[in-house]
């Protein structure tokens, strides 16, 4: 219930993903950006990067600390950033 009435959770959770894909997801480097790209498709992939269908060097290991809510949190936040043009 805490979780829903902070209205600012997901953002709060996206920002640790900051180091690597960005400020809002507008990633440089090699990293992916992440802002724009569909909730489903982030959500797909946080799970691919938990059950290790999806090689990583680190994802798998911070996918596992965040709970289903949490990364559904988290993708919808990213989904609702505008893409780099």
């Amino acid at each position: 219930l805490a979780q829903a009435q902070d209205a600012n959770l997901g953002r709060n959770l996206a920002a640790t993903c900051a180091n690597c894909h960005g400020t809002n997801g507008q990633a440089r480097g090699d990293s992916r950006p992440l802002a724009g790209v569909s909730a489903e498709k982030i959500i797909a992939a946080l799970n691919d990067f938990r059950s290790g269908a999806l090689p990583a060097t680190i994802m798998h290991q911070i996918s596992k600390g965040y709970t289903d809510d949490q990364i559904k949190l988290i993708a919808a936040y990213f989904a609702a950033q505008p893409a780099k043009p």
